[in-house]
This record gives structure tokens, C-alpha cells and sequence, in this order.
């Protein structure tokens, strides 16, 4: 066979297949060696095609004859194929190198995209990782969620804090057994703080005072006490208000206190109780023989709740004082708890402030307590929206009782013909020490029905009078009336509108009473001139006036001068407490006030605070 077969000894690269040229197919049916580059042809579909390298590389080639050639043709045939083999290098290489110099660098920036194409794809797209036990779980295996502002912690973060929890309520734990008193309040430790705290409560023989208000509490917490309350018999005041108990939990608290014998002061304001709280603890009330002192204030126990609290008082002979401020008991509660003081021996001090009780309710009220077999030291009625009418009852009552030592008639609207009521009522009575009746819209006229009551009364020593507006008027007669007589320590004339002109004379009083100790004559317009009268009565020796509030008064540098030459000037003087708050002093009568301080300190070693 005449066929022949070329072996080559290198690796080939790639191979690019372009169509010959006609004298590239000539050529292609040799092969050369020796310069580095061979040329080989390909037939494709009757098309011959060419390899184009990238770069020259040295191969050996080897021709294989075959056996019918014989072995005495070789050397012809050696000579032949190097003669061909000069031939073909003598032929031109200028396509060639046009070739090759397109096809090196095409190649090269190919090579180079391909490069900076898989550095970007690692860049921009993460290698698909094998999915573990981690990242199959559930986000709640991992964290915390909750939806309250702020709890989304993680799991270890919350671990802490709740190990923080934990510290804090040991400490409050200790505090229980430790401290006689225990002030707890506002601690925010809701009820599962109060079950751990409660445990500290069984056997206490420490605590006698504790105050859990303002935490939380809702009504489940009540529970806590269950088998608690019981067995202490060291506790004595307990307070819950502020916590959203409510009814139910009331209810909890009331049968656990059935068969407490410690607990005399059981405080529950602001804990949204209602009537069928209020009802549970009057049949508490009824059993309990311990409890002294109910607080029931800023709640919403209604007429009903008020029915059920009297019918308890009939029954009930150790309650002491019962506060129910800011309730709504109206004009038919007033009337129920009448008839439930009728029977009572017991209660001391009532408080129904703000109840809305009106002119009836307060006459069924003073009917109920001139039939009180007790005797009551302490009736607060103020903010009820009471008139003269009602004044005049208020007045009757106060000519028969006994015993009562502190009315508040505080903030309603009783005008001078009920403050004359209750100064004809005042002249016989000799027992009330203190007396309240501050925004009465009481004028000069009845101011001066008071001052003439405390001609012949030296039993009151404290009179609140502010928020009237008596005028220059009305102080001029209680002045020239507490020149001589009356025994008042505590004067309260704030917001009286008494202008300058009153000051004088309450400046003329000064002179000469001796037993006023505290004054407030704040927001009357008194200014400079009234400031520079008060002045010239410090200079007088005074052997009782302790404190004077001037705030609000629009008194400025002048005025707070004339006031420090005053203290100055008097080496005895007794005021230790100077307020001239909101008013329009500069540093300059702020200095003056400062040094007139440290110069009394010095000259006697008496302290006067000055509040600017």
C-alpha cells in the first residue's frame, strides 16, 4: 500500500480551521521540519482546511513507508522529501504572519475576558453551599420574639437580662426580710415578681410596712398571697394601689384577708375597682376584725358599690378612717353611707372628696354623721359642688359635734352667705383646729363674718383662705382682727387678689401678732411697694413668723433690696424659710438676698433659705 501515516510527538492546542488558499493547498500536501512550524491539511467536504497554532512548537515527525516501497527506495526517498521540504521554505510567509498577528492577540483578550468573567461571577454570586442542621431551623429556635416594644432579643441577650431579673428580686427578696418598712413601688416587676416576692412574706417576722404599688399587678398576681397573707401575722400595712387589680382580683385579695389578723391598713387606690369590688370588701369588713385603715381612693364605685361599703359599717365596730376621694357616689351614695354611719361606733376619719354629692347628698350626709354614735375627728367634703345650701348644713353639724378637729370645705362654691353659715357655726364650736375653705368664692364680706368668729375662737390655728377673692377689703378686716386675738399659726391668703394696699395691712398685723409662724401671700400682685412694706415690719422684732412664700408676685429688684437691708437689720430675726420663686428678679437682687443670708449667718449662725 502506497499510504503513509504521520505521528506527531507533542500535544496539540486548539485547533482554529480556516479554508486554504490555492497555493496553501499545494503546499499542504507536504510537511516540513526543521524550522519549527508544520503545515498539515485537512479535507472537509472537499474543502481543505488549515490548523492555525497559536505558537511555533518543535515536533518530530516520522514517516512510516510501507512494505511494498522496499527498503531500496528509502534513501530516494528520504532526498525526496528533503528536496520538497526546501521547496516549501522557499515559498513566501508574509499570509502567515498577517495570520498570526491578528490571531495572538484575539486570543489573548479571549483568554483575558474569560479570566475577569469568573472573577466576577465569584464576586457577585455565592457559591451554593450544602445546607446544615442550622440553617434548617426555625428563626424561634434561634431568637426570641415578642411583640412588645423592644423584647426582640436574642437568646442569649435575654438570658441576661432575666438573670439580671432575678438578681434584683433576690434584693428585693432580702429588703422583705431586713427593713421594718419596704418600698417597692414602681419597680415594674408585674406578677410573676410578685409570686417570687411573696414567698419572703410567709413567715416574715420583720416587715410590718410594705408597699408593692405602681408595678404591674393585674389580677392573677392576687393569687400570690394565697397561703401567704395567712400565716404572717407581722404585716401591717399593705400597699397596692396603682396596679390594675380590678374587680376579680380584689375579690382573690378579700377572701385571702378573711383570715388575716395582722393587716390594719389595706391600701387600694387607682386599682380599678368598681361595686363588685367594692362589695367583696364590705364582706370583708363584715368578717375582719383587724383592718383600721380601707383606702379606696380614684376608683369607680358607684351608688351601688357605696350601698354595699354602708351596709358593712352597721356591722363592722374596728374600722378607723375610710378614704373614698374620686369616686362617684353622688347625691344617692351620700345618702346610702348616712344610713350606714348611723349605726357605726367606730370611724374616725371620712374622706369624700370629689364624689359630686351636691346640696341634697351633703344634708342627707350631715343628717347621717350629727346621728353618729362615734366620734369623727377628720371630714374631708371638698370638690363636691356644694353651694351656700349645703353650707348651711355643714354649719349645723359643726355646732353639735364634739369631736371633729379637721374640715375640709375645700373647692366648692359656698359663697359669703356660707361662709357666714359655718363663722356663726365656728363661734360655738371648740374643737376644730383646722379649717379649710380655699375656692369658695368667699368675698370681703365673708372674710370678715370669719374674722369676727376669731375674736372669741383661739382653738383654730390653721386658716386656708386662698383662691377667695377677698380683696384689700376683706384682708384689712381679718388683719385688724389677728392683731390682737385668735391663736392662727398657719395663714394661707394665696391668690386673694390683695394688691399692694392689702399688703400694708397684713405688714401693720405683723407688728404685733405673735403667734402667726407660716404666711403665704403668694400671686397677689403685691410688687415693689407691697414687698417694701412687708419689709418694714422684718425690721420689727417678731418672735413667731417662720416662713413667708412671696412667689408670683411680680416683685422685682427693688424689692428683693428693701427685703435684704431688712434682714440685715434685724439680728433677731426668726425667719428661716424666704421664697421669692417667679418673680422678676435680676442677678443683681438675687446677690443682695445672697449676702443679707451669709450676713445673718455670721452675726447669729441662723440659716434662712432663700429660694429664687
Amino acid at each position: 500500500m502506497g499510504s503513509a501515516s504521520a505521528i506527531s510527538l507533542c500535544s496539540h492546542p486548539k485547533i482554529l480551521l480556516r479554508p486554504l488558499t490555492n497555493k496553501q493547498r499545494l503546499q499542504s500536501q507536504c510537511q516540513s521540519q526543521g524550522s519549527g512550524s508544520a503545515w498539515l491539511g485537512y479535507r472537509t467536504q472537499g474543502v481543505f482546511l488549515t490548523p492555525i497554532l497559536p505558537r511555533r512548537r518543535r515536533c518530530l515527525v516520522v514517516r512510516a513507508a510501507s512494505a511494498a516501497e522496499g527498503g531500496s527506495r528509502r534513501p530516494a526517498s528520504a532526498r525526496r522529501v528533503y528536496r520538497e521540504s526546501q521547496s516549501a521554505s522557499s515559498l513566501p510567509v508574509a499570509p502567515v504572519k498577517q495570520l498570526a498577528s491578528f490571531v495572538v492577540p484575539a486570543a489573548s483578550f479571549f483568554a483575558v475576558t474569560f479570566v475577569l468573567w469568573k472573577l466576577v461571577e465569584k464576586i457577585l454570586v455565592p457559591k451554593r453551599q450544602r445546607t446544615s442542621s442550622v440553617e434548617n431551623k426555625t428563626p424561634a429556635e434561634g431568637m426570641k420574639w415578642s411583640f412588645a416594644a423592644g423584647s426582640n432579643l436574642l437568646t442569649g441577650f435575654g438570658a441576661k437580662i432575666e438573670r439580671e431579673s432575678k438578681l434584683k428580686l433576690n434584693d428585693f427578696a432580702k429588703e422583705l426580710r431586713s427593713f421594718r418598712s419596704v418600698d417597692l413601688s414602681g419597680r415594674n416587676f408585674g406578677d410573676e415578681g410578685l409570686f417570687f416576692l411573696s414567698e419572703s412574706l410567709g413567715y416574715n417576722q420583720t416587715a410590718e410596712e410594705v408597699s408593692f404599688a405602681a408595678n404591674g399587678i393585674t389580677g392573677t398576681g392576687m393569687k400570690a398571697f394565697d397561703g401567704v397573707l395567712q400565716s404572717n401575722i407581722m404585716l401591717k400595712t399593705l400597699n397596692l394601689s396603682g396596679n390594675p387589680i380590678g374587680d376579680e382580683g380584689v375579690k382573690c385579695l378579700c377572701d385571702i384577708l378573711v383570715n388575716n389578723n395582722g393587716i390594719q391598713k389595706l391600701q387600694l387606690n387607682s386599682t380599678d375597682l368598681g361595686d363588685e369590688g367594692a362589695k367583696a370588701i364590705a364582706e370583708l369588713l363584715k368578717n375582719n376584725s383587724s383592718l383600721r385603715a380601707l383606702e379606696l381612693n380614684n376608683n369607680m364605685i358607684d351608688y351601688s358599690g357605696f350601698t354595699s361599703l354602708a351596709g358593712a359599717l352597721v356591722e363592722n365596730n374596728t374600722i378607723r378612717n375610710i378614704h373614698l376621694n374620686g369616686n362617684y357616689g353622688g347625691a344617692l351614695g351620700a345618702n346610702a353611707l348616712a344610713k350606714g354611719l348611723e349605726g357605726n361606733k367606730s370611724l374616725r376619719e371620712l374622706h369624700l372628696h370629689g364624689n359630686s354629692i351636691g346640696d341634697e347628698g351633703l344634708a342627707a350626709l350631715m343628717s347621717g354623721l350629727s346621728l353618729h354614735k362615734g366620734k369623727l375627728t377628720l371630714l374631708d367634703i371638698g370638690n363636691n359642688s356644694f353651694s351656700a345650701k349645703g353650707a348651711f348644713h355643714v354649719g349645723g353639724y359643726v355646732k353639735k359635734t364634739k369631736s371633729l378637729l379637721w374640715l375640709n370645705v375645700y373647692m366648692n362654691d359656698i359663697g359669703d352667705e356660707g361662709a357666714e353659715n359655718i363663722a356663726d357655726a365656728l363661734k360655738q364650736n371648740r374643737t376644730i383646729t383646722t379649717i379649710d375653705l380655699g375656692g369658695n368664692n368667699i368675698h370681703a364680706k365673708g372674710v370678715t363674718a370669719i374674722a369676727e368668729a376669731l375674736k372669741d375662737n383661739s382653738v383654730i390655728t390653721f386658716l386656708e383662705l386662698g383662691y377667695n377673692p377677698m380683696g384689700p377689703d376683706g384682708v384689712k378686716a381679718l388683719s385688724e382682727v389677728l392683731k390682737f386675738h385668735g391663736n392662727i399659726e398657719t395663714l394661707k391668703l394665696g391668690w386673694c387678689q390683695i394688691g399692694a394696699k392689702g399688703a400694708e395691712f397684713i405688714a401693720d398685723m405683723l407688728k404685733y401678732n405673735t403667734t402667726i409662724r407660716v404666711l403665704d401671700l403668694r400671686a397677689n400682685g403685691l410688687r415693689n411697694e407691697g414687698a417694701s412694706c412687708l419689709a418694714r415690719s422684718l425690721k420689727v422684732v417678731n418672735e413667731a413668723l417662720s416662713s413667708l412664700d412671696l412667689g408670683f408676685n411680680e416683685i422685682r429688684d427693688d424689692g428683693a433690696f428693701a427685703i435684704a437691708q431688712a434682714l440685715k437689720a434685724n439680728e433677731d430675726v426668726t425667719v428661716t424659710s424666704l421664697n421669692l420663686a417667679s418673680n422678676f428678679l435680676t442677678k443683681f437682687g438675687q446677690s443682695a438676698l445672697t449676702d443679707a443670708r451669709d450676713h445673718v449667718y455670721e452675726m447669729s449662725e441662723k440659716e434662712i433659705n432663700i429660694f429664687f
